[in-house]
């Protein structure tokens, strides 16, 4: 087996199908590699506009992230990984960055979500954030 420069990597997954293509593809990489995952879910914070109660809301979210690492390390589990699972609460692309920087992470892989033209340019997506704030290489799989 190849040692690599990508040693640790880390997935950030949300629930869709772009997120599991990409766990796959990062399973692939650290099989090959003898790299270590982490997954991670961002539980972001409500708006202020949303009318759920704010401490509602956020149990609601970090449930469902639980669910969705879960899930993941399932899924790392049957390719023969056992993955690091993280729950934060923040900002998706900080929180992202903030624990790439911390872990020295080396290779972050996430799945495209696919936004159209028009929501891209208003508020932007994780991984063009990413792309310009990440202190490590960037693998966006479609």
């Amino acid at each position: 087996m190849k040692r690599s420069k990508y040693m640790k990597i880390l997935v950030p997954l949300d629930g869709s199908e772009n997120a599991n293509k990409a766990l796959i593809h990062a399973c692939d990489l650290a099989k090959n590699y003898q790299s270590f995952i982490t997954i991670i879910y961002i539980a972001e914070k409500p708006t202020p506009l949303n009318l759920l109660d704010k401490k509602e809301y956020m149990k609601i979210t970090k449930r469902f992230g639980k669910k969705i690492l879960e899930k993941g390390k399932e899924n790392a589990l049957k390719r023969g990984l056992d993955a690091k699972a993280i729950l934060k609460e923040g900002n998706v692309a900080d929180e992202i960055v903030e624990y790439a920087k911390n872990d020295n992470t080396n290779l972050i892989i996430m799945g495209r979500k696919g936004l159209g033209k028009a929501t891209r340019f208003l508020i932007g997506s994780v991984s063009s954030k990413l792309t310009n704030n990440s202190p490590c290489s960037l693998l966006i799989v479609k």
